[in-house]
């Protein structure tokens, strides 16, 4: 069992571990990557550093939370489950942990497909775990050609039928598909009221009741959403200020939760998350001693 699994190692996740890692808490860091700062060419506007770009900020707030004793993996996340503790499952396996931090910037828009918003709840969704129930033996689909996607499809497994699609994206399952898949690009999502189905830019329409989103890595939102913490009216993971969710231990910080998209703003988030966190697996442990 873990203290403190912090997704995310940009500079919010980052600073969650520095602060675990100095209160002798060992954290894990699970990362795919640098997110926002890899397109950061110059930073300039950071306290205390010389202009840099952002994979060399990246790289060097790594490795000083490695030299603190922080652990950082290198994998992609599929999502959270659990309440009193947390499961935190990856490509690579699971790992358990009394506390969470989601720390995973935030997630490129939704694809400029027609229909995708018009019909947003209305047979398109973004949370498999929330409505799969809804479409038990009915036509669904998923979009996207990852991990993430199958992660989503098998959520579904109450439905009548289930196809992948990539929408003329390239594949990068990890392993094999074992549903349908079509790689089509796709023009539009199709419906009056509802999902009816999607049309590919061949022309031919595929009848479907519904239609699940799941592009690229689910993110710091996908995450908090299927576990059922709640979201603002924005779409990000809502917290309190002491960066907590509305579930006990799990907590999150920098551009996931909103507000201004600067690493100075999403450091003090990930401190605060990280200090928090600190506290809460304390006490945990102090009312858990068989652990």
């Amino acid at each position: 069992m873990e203290n403190i699994i912090i997704i995310g190692s940009g500079p919010a996740g980052t600073a969650a571990a520095l602060y675990a890692a100095r209160a002798g808490l060992k954290p894990l860091l699970l990362s795919q990557g640098m997110g926002a700062l890899e397109k950061a060419e110059r930073i300039e506007n950071f306290y205390g550093i010389q202009p840099m770009s952002g994979a060399e900020l990246h790289a060097q707030g790594e490795a000083q939370a490695k030299a603190l004793g922080a652990r950082i993996v290198r994998t992609q996340v599929l999502g959270v489950s659990g309440f009193d503790t947390y499961t935190v499952t990856t490509t690579d396996g699971a790992y358990e942990a009394i506390a969470v931090i989601l720390a995973t910037g935030v997630k490129r828009a939704a694809p400029p497909i027609a229909g995708l918003r018009e019909l947003d709840g209305r047979g398109v969704s973004y949370c498999a775990v929330c409505d799969a129930f809804f479409y038990r033996g009915k036509r669904v689909a998923v979009l996207g050609s990852g991990d993430y996607a199958l992660s989503e499809a098998e959520e579904l497994g109450m439905a009548g039928s289930i196809t992948i699609l990539t929408g003329g994206a390239p594949q990068t399952f990890s392993k094999p598909c074992p549903y349908p898949l079509d790689t089509r690009p796709i023009e539009a999502i199709v419906g009056e009221e509802q999902v009816e189905g999607v049309r590919f830019a061949d022309g031919e329409t595929l009848p479907l009741d519904g239609v699940f989103i799941a592009l690229g890595t689910a993110g710091g939102s996908e995450m908090a959403r299927r576990i059922g913490a709640a979201l603002d009216e924005k779409g990000n993971v809502q917290v309190d200020r002491e960066m907590q969710t509305a579930l006990p231990g799990l907590f999150a910080a920098g551009d996931c939760t909103g507000g201004l998209l600067q690493v100075a703003k999403a450091v003090h988030d990930g401190t605060v998350a990280g200090l928090s966190a600190i506290q809460y697996v304390r006490t945990y442990r102090k009312n858990h001693p068989e652990l």
